[in-house]
C-alpha cells in the first residue's frame, strides 16, 4: 500500500508547519482580535514592508485646518493656511526562538511526538510574546516590561518585549490618575499612588477617558462595531477586582446592567472575552496590562506590583507590520539535524514590528489610567 510521508526537512512539511504555527499562535493572542487593515481598526495592519525591502514605515498625520477663513471680498491671497503634518515611524526586525531535542533515545522514552510538542511550545511562546509586546507598547512601558505569560516583570527596556522597538511613555495629556486624581505630569501623577492614598479604578474613570477622547486635539476616534461607535479599555485583573467590589451606586452594578448577552455582538471579536461594557467602552481584562513604571513614593513598603496602567484605546492606537518573508502568513520555520542526525532542532522566526502611534510627541489614540490595586493572595 502506498502512503504519503512528509519527514523532517521535507519542503512541503516545512511550509505546512510554518503556516500552522503562525495561524495557531495568532489565534491564541488577544491583540489579534483588534488587528484590521483599515484606519478604523484598533491595531492597523501595515503591509508596505511585506511587498518589498526596508525596515521602516513612515506614517503621516495631517492635522485639521484651524484658521477662520476670509469673509466676503477680503483678500484671500497671502492668507492661505499651510498644511500641518507629523510623522511616526514603525520599525520591523527579526525575532527568533528555537528548541532542540535530546536525541532519538529521548523520543523513545516518551509517548508524545517531540516535533509536535516543539511546535506547540513555540506557538505558546510566540502568542505570549506578541501579546506582551502589544500591552507593553500601548501602555508605554519604558522601565519595566511584563513577560513570560504575565508571571514575570523585568526591569529592562529590551525591545524584544516591546514589539522590536522602544516603548514611548504616555504624555501628560494622555495619562490620568484613577479615582478622581488631579491631572499632571506622569511622574507626579504616578508617584502619588499608594496603599494609604488609594486611587482605585472606578467607572467614572472611563467617563473621563471618553470625554478626553472626544475633546483632545486631535480627537481619539472610536472603533465601528456593527455601525456603532465603541472604545476599548484594557484592565489588569487586580483592577477588575476593585471594580467588582465597589458596591456604591452607579459603579459595578452598571456593568451588570450592560451585560452582553446574545445579539449581533455574540460573534464579534471585539467583544470576545470582554467582561462588560460601560459608556460605549468595551472592557477587556488581561494579566499582561503593565505595572506603573519607576519608583513609587509614599508607600511604606513600595512594591510596583500594586500599581497598574489600564489602557483606553480608540482607532489606530497601534500599528502592526510584517516583513516580506512572512507575507504569506507563515513563520520562518527551520528544522535542522545535529549529532549525526540524532537530534532535531526547530526554530521559528518572524520579521515584524508593533508600535503605539505617537505624533508630535503625543499619543495618538491611547489614554493610560494609572491606579492602585491590592495584591490578591
Amino acid at each position: 500500500m502506498a502512503v504519503s510521508s512528509y519527514g523532517t526537512n521535507h519542503p512541503l512539511a516545512v511550509k505546512v508547519w510554518a503556516k500552522r504555527l503562525f495561524v495557531e499562535a495568532l489565534k491564541q493572542t488577544k491583540f489579534s482580535r483588534f488587528v484590521g487593515n483599515t484606519p478604523a481598526s484598533l491595531v492597523q495592519r501595515r503591509t508596505e514592508l511585506a511587498k518589498g525591502p526596508g525596515d521602516r514605515i513612515s506614517i503621516g498625520l495631517r492635522m485639521q485646518f484651524g484658521q477662520p477663513g476670509i469673509l466676503g471680498d477680503a483678500t484671500l491671497e497671502g492668507n492661505e493656511e499651510a498644511l500641518q503634518t507629523f510623522t511616526d515611524n514603525l520599525f520591523i526586525d527579526q525575532l527568533r526562538h528555537a528548541t532542540r531535542t535530546g536525541g532519538k533515545m529521548s523520543q523513545q522514552r516518551v509517548p508524545f511526538e517531540i516535533r509536535e510538542e516543539s511546535m506547540e511550545g513555540l506557538r505558546d511562546w510566540w502568542a505570549d510574546r506578541l501579546d506582551g509586546a502589544f500591552f507593553n507598547q500601548i501602555a508605554g512601558a519604558t522601565v519595566s516590561v511584563v513577560q513570560a505569560n504575565a508571571t514575570t516583570v523585568l526591569d529592562t527596556t529590551d525591545t524584544r518585549f516591546t514589539g522590536n522597538q522602544a516603548a514611548i511613555a504616555p504624555d501628560a495629556a494622555h495619562l490620568i490618575l484613577a479615582g478622581q486624581g488631579t491631572v499632571g505630569s506622569p511622574p507626579t501623577l504616578e508617584a502619588s499612588l499608594s496603599a494609604t492614598t488609594v486611587y482605585n479604578l472606578v467607572l467614572n474613570d472611563i467617563d473621563r477617558c471618553v470625554v478626553k477622547a472626544k475633546t483632545l486635539t486631535p480627537a481619539i476616534r472610536p472603533l465601528k462595531v456593527n455601525g456603532e461607535d465603541k472604545f476599548v479599555i484594557f484592565v489588569h485583573p487586580n483592577q477588575t477586582f476593585t471594580l467588582r467590589k465597589n458596591t456604591n451606586t452607579g459603579q459595578y452594578v452598571d456593568i451588570q446592567k450592560a451585560a452582553m448577552t446574545g445579539g449581533q455582538i455574540a460573534n464579534n471579536p471585539l467583544f470576545t472575552g470582554a467582561i462588560g461594557e460601560y459608556n460605549g467602552t468595551i472592557i477587556h481584562e488581561d494579566a499582561r496590562v503593565p505595572i506603573v513604571q519607576g519608583t513609587i513614593t509614599g508607600d511604606a513598603t513600595p512594591t510596583r506590583t500594586n500599581y497598574f496602567r489600564a489602557i483606553f484605546c480608540g482607532a489606530q492606537s497601534a500599528g502592526f507590520a510584517i516583513g516580506q518573508d512572512n507575507r504569506d502568513g507563515a513563520m520562518t520555520w527551520v528544522e535542522e539535524l545535529f549529532d549525526y542526525e540524532n537530534q532535531l532542532g526547530v526554530s521559528a522566526g518572524l520579521i515584524f514590528g508593533l508600535k503605539k502611534f505617537v505624533f508630535n510627541s503625543k499619543d495618538f489614540s491611547t489614554i493610560v489610567v494609572s491606579s492602585w490595586a491590592p495584591v490578591i493572595n
